[in-house]
């Protein structure tokens, strides 16, 4: 029966893992797959992690199932390192936390909804976008169009972006990066923030706002700045997090699916279909990830170390941004790359053409996505002058 079924391309990604596994060249850099890393090129484990972890397997009693909406104490952290402590969303109950696997899985949760409850709506996503969306929201049943987000000479297309968001159809949805644009690095201003929002209202499109990185861009409160904005000022908003990044817990698969209605009546006539969608899609979420997070945020003491440690990452990458731009003064290609300094999060919209990336791979052993997106946390000071002088001599 499987004999019509063929084979298709691993993902580019997972290719790039594997060949950089496979290079003998012992001054490789791998600037591929999406995770953070130290100055050693390992993704640690947090400090506060493992001490929740400690705590956890001291006195966790159960294992039982968590529910399609994940663990209560969970979402009670989640949503006001989210939309704020004191947010005027959660005084109102307008907001509804589903704990989900990973972001993916939130994001999933999201498409389906919307196909169900919002048939013959289209999403938009941003012009590039992280590749996963063009794959999540087909395969739940969507629609999937466009906005242009950066311009041929690399650099944030605000205009063409509002324009575009002027004449989607009412009603259609709108996915929108909180921070650290996934892939370019290039994020909105507040004052930008504010436009969107105007149009979105007017327009009465529906936002969905993918919030992988809170914290990676200037910092957790920072960060929210246009989801809040959104929250606040709009009757519905869908929000999805992801702990994997700022918690450094990848594999564990913690996310939650944040609901925002015009009221607590409607917020709860959603959250009843979402936990529908939950059930029919993978009936209760991962429980370890989400414990981790809550054992973290309801200690002070726990939480002062991880955002100590969310600083030190934050602060890391920023820093080797500047000094990847410095680094290039030497050969007068400082101002070609000054955007890698602007842009914020672990990724980085070089420029570099996918012919430039093909000569770093295989003359230098220097490894990224052929659209020039570089994983800024693969940078490291000891790798900085090598990386640097291949990508001069690539231009």
């Amino acid at each position: 029966m499987f004999e019509h079924i063929e084979r298709v391309p691993g993902d580019a990604i997972l290719g790039l893992i594997e060949a950089y596994k496979k290079d003998t060249n012992p001054q490789k850099v791998d600037l591929g797959v999406g995770v953070y890393k130290d100055a050693q090129g390992n993704t640690p484990v947090m400090r506060a992690v493992k001490e929740a972890e400690a705590l956890l397997l001291k006195n966790e009693t159960t294992k039982t199932y968590i529910g399609s909406h994940g663990s209560a104490t969970y979402g009670e952290v989640i949503l006001p390192l989210v939309l704020g402590e004191g947010s005027p969303v959660l005084q109102t109950k307008r907001a509804s936390a589903t704990q989900s696997p990973g972001g993916t899985g939130a994001l999933r949760l999201a498409g389906d909804f919307i196909a169900q409850q919002m048939p013959g709506k289209a999403i938009w996503v941003s012009d590039p976008t992280w590749p996963n969306h063009l794959g999540i929201f087909p395969a739940a049943g969507l629609t999937l169009r466009k906005y242009p987000y950066v311009d041929a000479e690399n650099r944030l297309d605000f205009d063409g972006m509002l324009a575009a968001l002027e004449q989607i159809p009412e009603g259609d949805v709108v996915l929108l990066h909180a921070c650290c644009h996934n892939p370019t690095g290039f994020d909105l201003s507040r004052e930008q923030w504010q436009q969107v929002m105007e149009v979105v209202r007017e327009r009465q499109l529906l936002p969905l706002i993918d919030f992988a990185y809170q914290g990676f861009g200037e910092g957790l409160d920072e960060d929210a700045y246009g989801v809040r904005l959104m929250a606040e000022n709009l009757d519905e908003v869908i929000i999805t997090s992801s702990c994997s990044k700022n918690f450094g817990i990848y594999c564990e698969r913690t996310g939650c699916l944040i609901m925002v209605a015009k009221n607590n009546e409607q917020m709860e006539n959603v959250r009843s279909q979402i936990a529908i969608v939950a059930r029919e899609n993978y009936s209760n979420p991962p429980a370890h990830g989400g414990a981790i997070v809550s054992e973290i945020l309801h200690s002070a003491e726990l939480a002062a170390i991880w955002r100590e440690e969310l600083t030190e990452m934050r602060d890391r990458i920023n820093t080797l941004r500047r000094d990847f731009v410095e680094a290039l003064k030497p050969y007068g290609l400082a101002q070609q790359y000054a955007c890698v300094a602007e842009q914020r999060g672990m990724f980085s919209y070089t420029g570099l053409t996918p012919e430039q990336v093909d000569r770093l791979r295989d003359e230098y052993g220097i490894y990224m996505v052929r659209s020039g997106r570089a994983n800024v946390a693969g940078f490291s000071h000891e790798n900085l002058a090598y990386l640097t002088k291949a990508i001069a001599a690539v231009n």
